[in-house]
């Protein structure tokens, strides 16, 4: 029996075999480009799990011919950094290039990714540090600058196919797996050829002939790819406001499941719609706001899995509504010119008259206290007079 598993002994040993990153790997693209000219770069890999990082960062060690050093940031501390930097003047002596890979770089604090910092300035070290969260946020403005960020994407589901045909032929196991089964493994994939093979692995391991059941077996329930502090959470709930923005029902209705299914916290959710309400339906439609407070009000008392359907029937609502962002850009408007304006004198017939001096200064001259009273002057202060914030739908 081999102990080595499918995921690791199937992956690929060179660019021309990596399936389904043709934004980077090809003619003219980044990685391709970078081995053609010989010279290593520092690259951070962002993408989601199973997507090729750790292999495309050894195929270019194996390109350059460099001694490749990998460290996940999970386990290593500070001994393992100093043993990597002795190593790579070692190879300098030696002529020899010294290639980092850093898998979940994301989970180096400042002063770790600091400490790499000098040795990659003077190129003593290569960097190649891999992470599945957004690096603007996660890796220091200095290395990330030194750096080219690379964006590996999920693999499609034809990727993830063609990966499976090339393990079941690498396995000699054809006939044992079943069209609609190598098919149901790369529908539940998530874009992760290594989950992929994985499930793969697994069915083959359960049964001599592997059908869809197997193979539901062998992958059991999946969680879904949601981290309700990472980039797919924000993606997520940004999906689903626009969704409404756009008047797309069954987009947003989709989106909500999604987030659901994930176990998002209803009560945010509800508070995402009652800001929408407002920001973007507006006077256009000015129940909404009532409509989408309520929504709150019931998820908050109610609880899940009922609530779904409460939350249901308000996207349905504020997505079907008719929209206007007049009293948005009427605000942002009054809070931009707010904020240059500040030391405009309030009117003088508008200012509170507390005192007879006051009075007899004019303060709050003319006023009434009577209901809808108007006095047909200009309102705003002198110097901004003319200004006009709101704009009638």
């Amino acid at each position: 029996m081999n102990r080595v598993p499918l995921a690791e002994r199937m992956r690929p040993k060179k660019l021309s075999d990596v399936l389904g990153q043709e934004e980077i790997v090809g003619d003219g693209k980044i990685l391709t480009e970078i081995v053609k000219k010989g010279e290593p770069v520092n690259l951070i890999f962002w993408g989601p799990p199973g997507t090729g990082k750790t292999t495309l960062a050894r195929i270019l060690a194996s390109e350059f011919k460099a001694d490749f050093i990998e460290i996940s940031a999970v386990t290593a501390g500070k001994k393992d950094v100093e043993e990597v930097v002795s190593r790579a003047k070692i190879n300098w002596n030696l002529k020899t290039r010294t290639i980092l890979f850093v898998d979940e770089i994301h989970r180096f604090n400042k002063a770790q990714q600091d400490a790499f910092l000098p040795h990659v300035e003077s190129g003593l070290i290569t960097l190649i540090g891999a992470t599945t969260e957004n690096p603007s946020f996660e890796v220091i403005s200095p290395l990330l600058s030194r750096s080219r960020v690379v964006v590996v994407a999920p693999l499609n589901k034809q990727a993830i196919l063609e990966v499976l045909r090339r393990a079941v032929k690498t396995e000699k196991a054809s006939k044992r797996v079943s069209k609609k089964a190598l098919d149901l493994i790369a529908e539940m994939s998530g874009g992760d050829a290594r989950s992929a093979l994985g499930d793969l692995e697994l069915a083959l391991s359960l049964a001599e002939k592997v059908d869809e059941k197997i193979v539901l077996e062998a992958a059991g329930k999946k969680m879904p790819g949601y981290d309700k502090k990472g980039d797919k959470h924000y993606d997520t709930i940004s999906a689903f406001i626009k969704s409404m923005r756009g008047s797309d029902v069954d987009a947003a209705l989709y989106y909500l499941a999604r987030m659901v299914e994930a176990g998002e916290d209803p009560k945010f959710i509800a508070r995402r719609m009652v800001i929408f309400a407002s920001e973007d339906i507006g006077l256009a439609g000015n129940g909404a706001l009532g409509l989408a407070t309520a929504c709150f009000q019931a998820v908050e008392r109610v609880g899940m899995p009922e609530s779904g359907l409460i939350l249901a029937h308000t996207v349905v609502a504020l997505a079907k509504s008719k929209k206007s962002r007049a009293t948005t850009d009427a605000w942002y408007a009054a809070l931009n010119l707010a904020r240059k304006t500040l030391n405009e004198p309030v009117p003088v017939w508008l200012r509170n008259a507390p005192t007879k001096l006051m009075k007899d200064l004019g303060y709050g001259k003319g006023q009434k206290w009577e209901a809808g009273f108007h006095l047909d002057k200009n309102y705003l202060p002198d110097g901004i007079k003319n200004e006009k914030l709101f704009k009638a739908i």
